[in-house]
């Protein structure tokens, strides 16, 4: 089961990855993704480890970005693949079926691409710009979201579509109705933990989001 509503840890200045990872589960998170592009092998494991056993506790999926071949030491449920890490072809045949593989698409070809080589669901965006990333693919905006979402699916595909990129409480209606079947949030979700407001915050976007009519998507055929 891929969740709907995704966190994925970030640097934050006085917090560590395995803090803000329990803060979000205690606010009712069941999906972690473990984000350190820039850290050493070491500090990976050291926070993987930590957070591998927090999400234990509360239930939770262990999503680890990149790092394929820390994945099964660290007793992760998963990987996440960027566009300029190891193939999801390649991830698939290292980590087997069992493991959950997803993979970053900024267009059509790049989802169904994914899609072929055994990802389980794509991670679609930029939604908007972030400065959570470095390096940005084009800002998809819900116009391109919804391209995506219903280009894949001309396709007769139908894999769990997650946006992703600088999401906002107020952008989960317009997202759900275009298509996409979640949400994931780094920036917007830790600056809510650092101000110790998760639990208000995550209730709102779930109300947000579940309280939306995919059935209105056509209203907005003129996006």
């Amino acid at each position: 089961m891929i969740s709907d509503l995704q966190y994925i840890t970030k640097d934050q200045t006085g917090w560590t990855h395995a803090e803000l990872a329990s803060s979000a589960c205690e606010a009712g998170v069941n999906w972690i993704q473990l984000r350190m592009k820039y850290a050493s092998i070491e500090d990976v494991v050291r926070e993987g480890r930590l957070i591998r056993d927090i999400c234990t506790t509360y239930n939770s999926r262990f999503i680890l970005n990149d790092y394929v071949e820390l994945a099964a030491r660290l007793g992760a449920d998963g990987v996440h693949l960027g566009l300029q890490d190891m193939p999801v072809k390649e991830a698939r045949n290292l980590l087997g079926k069992e493991m959950i593989i997803g993979g970053t698409a900024n267009t059509i070809e790049e989802a169904l691409k994914h899609i072929e080589d055994g990802a389980d669901y794509i991670g679609v965006g930029p939604f908007r710009y972030t400065e959570t990333k470095k390096t940005l693919s084009p800002v998809l905006g819900l116009k391109g979201m919804r391209l995506i979402a219903h280009g894949i699916r001309d396709y007769g595909v139908n894999p769990p579509i997650i946006a992703v990129g600088g999401i906002l409480p107020t952008d989960l209606k317009g997202l759900y109705k275009v298509g996409v079947s979640g949400i994931a949030v780094s920036g917007f979700l830790t600056d809510a933990i650092v101000n110790n407001d998760a639990t208000v915050v995550l209730r709102k976007m779930k109300k947000h989001w579940r309280s939306s009519d995919k059935n209105e998507y056509d209203k907005i055929d003129k996006l």
